[in-house]
């Protein structure tokens, strides 16, 4: 299967972070939008002005969430749509705990703190 890295347009930007964890993850462009445009949960980002979402994505044989963490470039005005940065994506097995601080794997988060 070959992968086809996302294109920053009007409404995203992908960090080459962000890209890379699709790929090792998996996950496609078509779905990180789903997730942010119909989020099952909304968490505050680990890094400043920043926000996370959660959407379940269970099969038969697993239970897991996908996330994605974001900032907004620009505010929504009437008649046009707002920018997203996307920062980082992942996989979390299972469940995740309501109200706790994220659930964000130790490499994705040391990258992340390199970064900033």
């Amino acid at each position: 299967m070959l992968f086809k890295f996302p294109k920053d347009d009007k409404n995203f930007s992908w960090t080459s972070h962000s890209k890379t964890k699709m790929l090792q993850y998996r996950i496609s462009e078509q779905k990180i939008k789903t997730v942010l445009k119909n989020p099952s949960r909304k968490e505050e980002g680990v890094a400043p002005k920043t926000a996370a979402v959660m959407m379940r994505h269970d099969t038969p044989k697993r239970k897991e969430e996908i996330w994605a963490m974001y900032q907004e470039l620009s505010q929504k005005l009437k008649g046009e749509s707002r920018k997203l940065r996307v920062i980082s994506v992942w996989r979390y097995p299972g469940v995740s705990p309501i109200g706790k601080a994220i659930p964000i794997p130790q490499d994705i988060l040391d990258e992340l703190t390199n970064m900033i």
